[in-house]
């Protein structure tokens, strides 16, 4: 069982043009709506690959029932706690010409201490009835949660039992470090954000200093970098490039990554997995989505290498405060991700 929270999900609107271009009109060839936020789309591609997985967060609004009714359609399992306010919306433009997206974020729901209360108290919850393998804690803030949230997330999870992967960026990921999680994957912008470093070793080493295990790096077709606890670095990039919608690439990523914990396959085997996912959601038109026919193409062409090991010496990057840790659950198991 894999647990995906996503604190900040979303309804993703996606509208398709010919060609995007500045101050200029443009007329829509189509439109979807779907249930969306990073977490949201980790547990779409867990359901297309038929691991078995819940979807969290907060949801509020119409646009909460929306991303809930979205979830059923799909057939995907979820267990959302509710909050005031409206959740946001992301609106994606994709350019047929040549397969760019331009994205729009709102910022979300402005999140009170009484919800974020009541999702601490859901959340724990769920890890107690559900004893997940892996939890996976991805995505933006909304305004008004706690800083460490992510960190939270994190340890409610450890004291659980569970594995850990986190994919967000800037303070959030900061916070969430000190709550030691198994995995985090930036990619080089946050990386560089988060450390001011430009090389993903040096910057990944950084992050492993302040708690963070495992540190994946993506750099878009350039592919993935990862640094492991002993400082080895395996690169792992596709021999072709391709051209699509990338929004939910680091996602599909970020699922293999949660599965690979899930069934203990071998980090070489996940980090291949890790490439093709995310290659395949590049060639679908909307983020959440793989076809396995396309999984099936681009893992032949995934190639894997070690890297140079990281050799610079820390910054004085402010170091995240300690995360508080909960009383853990009783008898904490793992359940099978295959059931």
């Amino acid at each position: 069982m894999i647990l995906t929270v996503t604190l900040n999900p979303a309804l993703d609107v996606t509208y398709r043009v010919p060609r995007v271009e500045l101050h200029a009109s443009h007329r829509v060839r189509e439109v979807t709506q779907l249930a969306g936020g990073k977490g949201v789309n980790v547990a779409s591609v867990l359901h297309q690959r038929g691991l078995q997985c819940i979807a969290t967060g907060l949801l509020g609004g119409l646009g909460g029932q929306q991303v809930r009714a979205d979830l059923d359609a799909r057939g995907i399992a979820h267990d959302f706690a509710g909050c005031c306010g409206e959740t946001r919306r992301s609106v994606s433009v994709v350019s047929e010409a040549d397969g760019d997206a331009t994205v729009f974020n709102e910022p979300g729901p402005e999140v009170g201490p009484g919800d974020w209360q009541a999702f601490e108290d859901h959340l724990g919850g769920l890890l107690r009835r559900l004893r997940p393998a892996v939890v996976v804690v991805s995505g933006s803030l909304p305004p008004g949660v706690p800083a460490d949230a992510c960190g939270r997330v994190v340890a409610a999870a450890r004291a659980g039992g569970a594995r850990t992967v986190v994919d967000t960026s800037g303070p959030a990921l900061l916070e969430a470090l000190a709550a030691g999680p198994d995995v985090v994957k930036p990619n080089r912008e946050e990386l560089a954000a988060a450390t001011g470093e430009r090389d993903p070793g040096a910057g990944a080493l950084l992050l492993q200093r302040s708690g963070a295990r495992d540190v994946l790096v993506s750099g878009g077709a350039d592919g993935l970098v990862l640094v492991e606890p002993g400082g080895a670095v395996t690169r792992a990039w596709l021999a072709e490039p391709l051209s699509g919608n990338p929004t939910g690439a680091g996602d599909a990523a970020v699922a293999a990554l949660a599965a690979g914990l899930a069934l203990g396959r071998a980090t070489r085997d996940t980090l291949r997995d890790a490439v093709a996912w995310s290659a395949a959601a590049v060639l679908h038109p909307v983020a959440g989505h793989t076809r396995p026919a396309d999984i099936d193409r681009l893992l032949p062409m995934v190639r894997i290498e070690p890297g140079p090991r990281p050799t610079r010496r820390a910054t004085s990057r402010p170091t995240p405060r300690p995360t508080p840790q909960p009383t853990p659950p009783e008898e904490a198991s793992h359940a099978d991700p295959t059931a």
